[in-house]
């Protein structure tokens, strides 16, 4: 059964969404902003994804969404109006108890910059994965601006699909700008985006949310192997370059322990070229061995080479990772 009061629930949610944008949006670089800004405004006025965005209209939201939030920056976080009374907005675990049975999830923890993250969305199902629990969701009814597809927190994965796509976009429109990348060339050739875009889109999801699911499995096997002193590293050089650079040593970590084994395994061609198409500056430079062991196996058709890499990468990030420690 729904819930009663969803309407006064996702105000709430939403607010809280808007408050931590306020304080954290001057994070971002110019081009990342505007690109989120982007799909932020495609969000809010549900339009499609291939619907050109109305320039003039984009330019009167984003003058007005940074008035409103000059106004806010300072207010604090609201409660959660839920049956059993207020509950804290951080309170994930508390409110999915009452939210869950009713076919709803949300989310709350802590991103990149330390950046509260919240979300409140329709559940759509639930996995077991490794011991660890999977919510994947669809309609999104509140969201915050960096809408991470993925998170985890404690022992329970969170999978937005709605962000997912959006996620998917943001790379396609950047990508269509530029089209001097192969890997993301290679990577859209798996789906007929061409005849289909909405469909192909739809069926990329799937399959990206998959690696989604893979990633984070591997942070939270990383996560046992750091122990609980990590988070408090991370807290400690919040909005630093070293910031940057801890999550990037987890990341790979991650990715050698659980998403590139399984990809490989399964030969998931599509996938494997979408995460060397979207494996960032920070990464190249870490992990140049992987993307040359990926660039071996375009030449060669052999998988091995990557395969050892990432068994080579356990060994090296999970040391690279305790030396940050």
């Amino acid at each position: 059964m729904m819930l009663r009061n969803l309407p006064e629930l996702a105000q709430a949610v939403q607010r809280n969404c808007d408050i931590s944008d306020a304080r954290y949006a001057g994070e971002y670089g110019m081009c990342t902003f505007l690109l989120k800004m982007r799909e932020y405004f495609r969000w809010e006025n549900e339009l499609p994804f291939a619907h050109a965005l109305p320039r003039d209209e984009l330019g009167e939201w984003l003058s007005s969404r940074e008035a409103r939030w000059s106004e806010i920056e300072a207010d604090d976080f609201q409660p959660l109006p839920l049956g059993r009374g207020a509950v804290d907005p951080l309170a994930a675990d508390e409110a999915n108890r009452e939210l869950l049975p009713r076919g709803l999830v949300y989310s709350a923890g802590y991103g990149r910059f330390a950046k509260p993250v919240f979300f409140l969305g329709k559940l759509l199902r639930v996995e077991e994965r490794a011991g660890f629990t999977v919510l994947v969701s669809s309609c999104e009814y509140a969201r915050e601006l960096s809408a991470p597809p993925a998170m985890l927190l404690g022992r329970t994965i969170f999978v937005r699909q709605e962000s997912v796509r959006r996620f998917l976009w943001e790379k396609i429109e950047e990508w269509q700008w530029r089209k001097s990348d192969n890997r993301m060339a290679r990577a859209l050739a798996g789906y007929d985006f061409l005849s289909d875009p909405e469909g192909a889109l739809a069926r990329m999801a799937e399959n990206e949310m998959e690696s989604m699911i893979l990633h984070e499995v591997g942070e939270a096997q990383a996560g046992e192997l750091l122990g609980a002193g990590w988070e408090a590293m991370i807290a400690s050089v919040a909005r630093t370059r070293t910031e940057i650079e801890a999550r990037a040593v987890r990341d790979l970590l991650a990715d050698c322990l659980s998403t590139l084994p399984a990809l490989i395994a399964r030969a998931n061609l599509p996938a494997l070229h979408f995460h060397f198409a979207t494996f960032d500056a920070q990464r190249r430079e870490l992990f140049p061995q992987a993307l040359a062991a990926y660039e071996h196996f375009l030449g060669s058709g052999s998988l091995e080479r990557l395969a050892q890499a990432a068994r080579d990468g356990r060994e090296r990030w999970l040391a690279e990772a305790r030396a940050l420690l």
